[in-house]
């Protein structure tokens, strides 16, 4: 017996109790390394509030500024970005010991899928965020201010803000994910890379739909999401294939992607 099917074997042998222990011990080290790293940004919590401003700030009319109407307002909102800074910096963590969790009772060629896959959604994710920080918001804040009536000063308060950009934030991330969506659409069968490819253009129509609702109303601000969650889903079916042939390999000898001939019956590894 390999290697490998005696560490599966292992995993299956193993008692729902064990199980539930291991993860009640890695579920006790996320939470202590999000602890930690809040400990470490919590002092800084108002220079990070401070740089989370700065595109806002840079598009105020000379003479204005960001204000708090709650009197709470300017010690707690620094204080809740820091806690979303810590969850940001811990995520790798995090995702280290769901995929440690879940690792023994995969199969090799799985495992060389999962574990790309768990890499990219992260980094893809952290990508969303640079560039919703250092593109969009310049843009979208420079239209926003520019639109404010005569007469009408603009001084943001400093709790909407912070609702307003984490929002953005989360729009910006999870659309940054669309490779990863496409890849598993893919793996788990319940689409061919030729199906997917079928619904280019309605891709592209929901992608500017999704750009129109998550930012505001103007055509920059969707441009900015919508050309990248589109420029994402054909990279999405690029890495697919790879990803399909890597995982068919040990299985059919590493025989051609059948996604690319969809005239022949797909045989997907059990």
């Amino acid at each position: 017996m390999s290697s490998e099917a005696e560490s599966r074997e292992e995993f299956k042998q193993q008692t729902l109790v064990d199980h539930l222990t291991e993860l009640r011990n890695r579920l006790q080290w996320m939470l202590l390394a999000w602890l930690l790293v809040l400990l470490a940004a919590i002092p800084f919590a108002r220079q990070l509030y401070a740089l989370l401003a700065q595109p806002l700030i840079d598009k105020l009319p000379e003479g204005t500024s960001m204000i708090a109407t709650d009197p709470a307002a300017p010690f707690f909102v620094p204080f809740k970005f820091a806690m979303v800074v810590s969850l940001f910096v811990v995520m790798p963590v995090w995702l280290y010991h769901a995929w440690a969790f879940v690792a023994p009772g995969l199969y090799r060629n799985e495992r060389g899928v999962v574990q790309p896959l768990v890499i990219s959604s992260s980094l893809l994710f952290y990508v969303g965020l640079a560039f919703a920080y250092y593109v969009a918001f310049p843009l979208i804040f420079g239209f926003l201010t520019a639109a404010a009536p005569e007469g009408v000063t603009v001084m943001t308060d400093i709790t909407s803000y912070l609702g307003f950009v984490l929002k953005l934030f989360f729009a910006f991330g999870v659309a940054f994910e669309v490779p990863v969506a496409t890849v598993l659409l893919v793996m788990s069968g319940a689409m061919t890379r030729a199906e997917l490819a079928a619904k280019r253009p309605y891709v592209i129509v929901v992608a500017f739909v999704v750009g129109m609702l998550l930012t505001p109303p103007d055509v920059v601000s969707q441009i900015l999401l919508a050309v990248p969650m589109w420029i994402l889903f054909e990279a999405g079916l690029v890495m697919s294939g790879v990803m399909r042939r890597r995982m068919a390999e040990p299985e059919i000898g590493g025989g051609a992607d059948p996604d690319l001939n969809p005239e022949e019956p797909e045989s997907d590894p059990d």
